[in-house]
């Protein structure tokens, strides 16, 4: 893991296409801009976890239910 200590209105520069900067510092809290390509998916991790969790969980779905909705989407 990178460590980089930054001051208020500093910024970060990841690759040729994201910059994070420091937008306000308060108490114990940080608050962070981010400028990124439309396509670039950014997510709180709590956020993107769950995410994660939700796809896994439709992957294993049971293979007999597939089955019977696609039966049944056939007769239709």
């Amino acid at each position: 893991m990178l460590v980089l200590t930054r001051k208020l209105g500093e910024s970060i520069a990841i690759d040729d296409h994201i910059k994070i900067v420091v937008v306000q510092i308060k108490g114990k809290q940080v608050r962070l801009g981010i400028e990124a390509p439309k396509e670039t998916k950014i997510h709180r991790e709590e956020v993107y976890t769950a995410i994660q969790e939700q796809n896994k969980a439709s992957i294993d779905t049971d293979s007999d239910d597939t089955k019977k909705v696609a039966r049944l989407l056939k007769k239709g």
